[in-house]
């Protein structure tokens, strides 16, 4: 991209103006692993208080008595499975940012937790191995399943379906539909930084959105200039839209049993959960 592109550039459009934002470039993720764990905000994940209390709720609503065995897509830096498996409980964590991978790891060795993680694009990744004889528990968190292209959304609720054992239970927490619009129908804007997510140098960031209502998607792009060279990066992201029954299709289509949904990972509404909603299938067993 020149800087001419940058002045006359269009509204970015969903899946070809972007679709992920680099999780799996080393520099990003060691700087967005800084957000996951910072307490100041609920942006990249949650404030480690508001997890426990989602941990609670799992354990009491989606978890057997007995130690049970669990597989978190998109686990990021390990914030639920880790704690999860102090209760006795082990599992696989899969996600695409290497930085957090190497986090989860650490934090399960330092704790000797029954736990594995795998740096893998869900997209591509096996949920299971030779070794694994099901998981009691599929779970696909924070608005990560809303990233995917529709075609790639249900071919992982097919391959967890598939991963679990009979009777397992998967548990979405897609974005709600007005949380997606507003995301692509923020103005555009632009700020300056010596550092952050996206570079470790002196920048400009503008970002524009866009809402695609025939698609039912959001497309946002990130123009970082550099401050000392002038050059340009281009990143973008789409996120999609589901209305509660085409999420209960997506289920069904891959064979669970009708879905029940939540308005929360509290199990009941809340301020800091407004933008998001619980869905919880059974596999036939």
């Amino acid at each position: 991209m020149n800087l001419l592109d940058v002045v006359k550039r269009s509204p970015p459009r969903p899946w070809i103006d972007g679709e992920k934002i680099p999780w799996d470039e080393q520099s990003f993720s060691q700087r967005m692993l800084v957000e996951h764990l910072s307490q100041a905000h609920n942006a990249a994940s949650r404030r480690f208080a508001l997890i426990e209390q989602h941990v609670e709720w799992i354990r009491q609503h989606l978890l057997p008595d007995r130690a049970a065995r669990i597989l978190d897509l998109g686990c990021g830096p390990g914030l639920y499975l880790n704690r999860l498996a102090h209760y006795g409980h082990s599992g696989v964590g899969i996600d695409f940012s290497p930085a957090s991978i190497v986090y989860a790891r650490a934090e399960a060795r330092r704790a000797n937790l029954p736990v594995t993680y795998r740096q893998e694009d869900l997209r591509t990744a096996l949920f299971t191995g030779a070794s694994d004889s099901g998981f009691d528990l599929a779970m696909l968190l924070f608005g990560e399943f809303n990233t995917f292209r529709p075609a790639d959304a249900q071919m992982i609720l097919d391959k967890a379906y598939s991963a679990l054992r009979a009777g397992g239970r998967l548990l979405l927490e897609p974005s709600t539909l007005a949380a997606v619009q507003a995301m692509g129908e923020q103005p555009a804007g632009w700020y300056t930084a010596d550092t952050g997510l996206w570079s470790n140098q002196p920048h400009l960031c503008l970002q524009d959105s866009a809402w695609d209502a025939q698609q039912c998607a959001a497309a946002e792009r990130f123009i970082i200039i550099d401050a000392a060279t002038g050059t340009i990066v281009q990143h973008g992201m789409t996120t999609k839209a589901y209305r509660e029954d085409e999420i209960g299709l997506m289920f069904r289509n891959s064979g669970f049993m009708q879905p029940v949904f939540y308005p929360s990972l509290l199990g009941h509404a809340h301020p800091d959960h407004s933008d998001f909603y619980a869905v919880a299938a059974q596999k036939p067993g």
